[in-house]
């Protein structure tokens, strides 16, 4: 089973940075990394201390529907190259307590597949939600602040 972890999409991400406003139409907010724990939606990485990163609300793509949500990120205020390893979980999600959030087709959750792991561990939950057929995404949020770490789903 192959899959991939996606992250916000490159001309998002390019938006929010030439804009300075979030989806929901506040300003965005720049931060400097002072400790660990900012994770970049777009390499799917934790920003090192020094490096300067964008706070907003952005408007997820899915699920649509009734289980829409916006979500707080941070993005590295500069351009990144986007995380396209296949078969990989994203690092962000490696170093923390994790949701996984599976939604079929019409973008109603699987609540039957979801669950809370920490993020070394959670290769079993994800590989568990993405093989059942109901599935068509799945979503890793950070399991405490809830906030989307990053969508995945298989290579088709």
């Amino acid at each position: 089973m192959r899959f991939q972890c996606i992250p916000i999409d490159p001309e998002t991400a390019d938006r929010f940075r030439r804009t300075g406003v979030d989806d929901g139409g506040n300003p965005i907010q720049h931060r400097v990394v002072d400790a660990p724990g900012a994770p970049c939606r777009q390499c799917l990485r934790d920003a090192e201390v020094g490096e300067e990163m964008l706070l907003l609300s952005w408007h997820l793509p899915r699920p649509l529907g009734i289980y829409w949500t916006p979500s707080p990120i941070f993005l590295h205020a500069k351009p990144c190259a986007a995380f396209q390893e296949p078969d990989a979980i994203a690092p962000i999600v490696r170093t923390r307590l994790v949701s996984v959030r599976a939604y079929d087709r019409e973008g109603m959750c699987l609540y039957d597949l979801g669950d809370v792991s920490e993020g070394t561990v959670v290769d079993g939950l994800l590989a568990r939600a993405l093989a059942d057929e109901r599935t068509d995404f799945v979503n890793v949020h950070t399991a405490r602040p809830g906030c989307l770490l990053c969508q995945a789903e298989l290579i088709p």
